[in-house]
């Protein structure tokens, strides 16, 4: 089996990964009140076609939120807009 095939991100629409952001910091009581915006993008040399600007994030809170980002953006995909 190729390693392809373990690495694949899913690919989702921007309304599910917003909806995955939202819960995955919702989970974590410092990034409750973190506020953001999902962003299309050109595809980077790593794969990405999206990325996440935070806003309103409570210094307690920036690692754990851009943890979290990070998390979610090598699992998922943005699909491409028919």
């Amino acid at each position: 089996m190729e390693l392809d095939a373990f690495v694949a991100k899913t690919t989702a629409s921007l309304d599910e990964i917003r909806i995955r952001v939202t819960h995955a910091l919702q989970r974590h009581p410092l990034c409750r009140s973190v506020q953001f915006d999902i962003i299309s993008v050109p595809r980077t040399s790593r794969g990405g076609n999206w990325t996440v600007s935070l806003r309103s994030v409570e210094p307690r809170a920036v690692w754990e939120a851009s943890d979290i980002v990070a998390d979610i953006q090598e699992a998922y995909d943005l699909v491409a807009a028919a």
